[in-house]
């Protein structure tokens, strides 16, 4: 536990009242939560709330002290129930804010109200309420005329906000624009948090309009990020970072680099116990590694993250999982070993609904093993099962591929994915129309 000893002298002074001691565990509490030790800010509590669930034990103590006590039992029912995952925390959560919010308001506490509404809003934002967590957010900010650390983790949720509800540019003119109050403040957790947040929106804006020079603000944003999360000592959100500096750094091929922020971040959530998080690293060290050639640590990894994200089952991070290690697989020429790894990817992105990840790792395996693909099974492309509407998908989009790298050639095409030239033209004037544009014209042969 890291605390100020000033403030641990003050709660070993046994003359406390109970309510000057739950107001220091309460501050204490909020210290631990800035640097990510949530089970030890739980602990500080364990006198006046014993569990996640159970309610915070209120009587006798005075309003301010007890609201303050069901603010911090919200907070982090609410943060460590998504982690772990807990049933119905954030709902939890949103009735301990709530009542905290209700007693604030009966003193007219216009600051506490807007912290209690801030907290209010990430719960939200954790079930993917987007309306509600920005209406919250936006009465909190109302509320907060004068700029302040509050206020600057009101905005930054915002500008959260506005990134999941797909409005990229709306998130990063509030970044931009306020981003005098940042610098200002001395909280290095918000900070951190705040260059990781425009780091995203510039990477994300990077990709959608083809600007390479978002890419270079990005990674100094990162690096920002982590100057300041390595200064807080919030080791998740130093790790997450890093994360995302070692994935950037792959994506514009500066490969050295990459390993070494994904080393970085893989040490750390392994410290953390994270595992999760930590399979995702493997995940993209492998990418890594395969496209450093160094393909028996790719396979490593590659197996690594798999087993892992079996065990989490999250049907998107395992199907990403195995589509990398798919690709290492055929790169090592285990070519049996690959085709069967890429129809399990296949089949669990059908089962889960993700037709855009099925799509990924057919197009996966006609890149990666070619003319070794064994594609064809009972007449249908990839697996053995009937043509849906997702798998309809896959197979436009693989043979959308196989004609353009084949330059229009149906014949090669056809033999690319290891299926008959009848079966591939009969595909394409039934199922798939629009692709007869892509072929070379059918020459006509002169009769002898």
């Amino acid at each position: 536990m890291t605390l100020r000893a000033s403030l641990l002298r003050d709660l070993e002074n046994l003359n406390l009242s109970v309510d000057q001691r739950v107001e220091l565990c309460c501050e204490a509490t909020r210290e631990l939560e800035y640097r990510g030790e949530y089970e030890e800010a739980q602990k500080i509590l364990r006198d006046y709330w014993p569990r996640i669930g159970e309610a915070p034990k209120l009587t006798g103590l005075e309003e301010n002290t007890a609201a303050e006590l069901l603010l911090r039992a919200g907070v982090l029912t609410g943060i460590i129930g998504a982690y772990r995952p807990i049933p119905e925390a954030q709902a939890i959560a949103k009735t301990l804010i709530t009542q905290s919010r209700t007693i604030f308001a009966s003193r007219q506490n216009q600051k506490k109200i807007a912290e209690a509404q801030t907290e209010l809003a990430f719960c939200h934002f954790r079930t993917h309420d987007v309306n509600a967590a920005r209406s919250c957010l936006k009465q909190a900010l109302a509320l907060l005329t004068v700029d302040s650390e509050l206020k600057a983790k009101a905005l930054l949720r915002l500008a959260n906000v506005e990134h999941i509800a797909e409005r990229d540019h709306t998130a990063f003119r509030i970044l931009e624009r306020y981003a005098p109050l940042f610098v200002r403040i001395n909280n290095h957790t918000v900070k951190g948090c705040y260059y990781t947040a425009l780091g995203n929106r510039l990477e994300n804006l990077a990709a959608s309009e083809k600007r390479s020079a978002y890419i270079d603000r990005a990674l100094i944003e990162y690096a920002a990020a982590s100057y300041h999360l390595e200064l807080s000592g919030h080791r998740q959100y130093l790790a997450n970072v890093e994360n995302n500096l070692g994935f950037l750094y792959f994506k514009i091929k500066d490969y050295n680099q990459a390993q070494e922020h994904l080393d970085r971040a893989r040490r750390i959530f392994g410290s953390l116990k994270d595992a999760g998080s930590a399979a995702q690293v493997d995940e993209t060290l492998a990418c890594v590694f395969l496209a450093k050639g160094r393909l028996t640590d790719a396979e490593r990894k590659g197996r690594s993250a798999v087993r892992v994200q079996e065990k989490t089952g999250n049907s998107y991070l395992l199907t990403e999982a195995l589509i990398t290690y798919g690709r290492v697989l055929a790169r090592l020429e285990r070519y049996a070993a690959a085709l069967g790894t890429f129809r399990r990817a296949i089949e669990l992105s059908d089962n889960a609904g993700l037709s855009n990840r099925s799509a990924e790792a057919a197009l996966a395996a006609f890149r990666e093993m070619g003319e070794h693909l064994v594609a064809i099974e009972r007449g249908q492309l990839l697996s053995g099962r009937g043509l849906g509407q997702d798998r309809l998908l896959t197979e436009h989009r693989v043979i959308e591929l196989a004609l353009e790298q084949s330059e229009g050639r149906i014949s090669r095409a056809a033999r690319s994915l290891g299926v008959s030239w009848q079966w591939l033209a009969y595909a394409l004037r039934t199922r798939h129309k629009d692709l007869l544009e892509k072929r070379t014209p059918v020459r006509t042969r002169k009769r002898r």
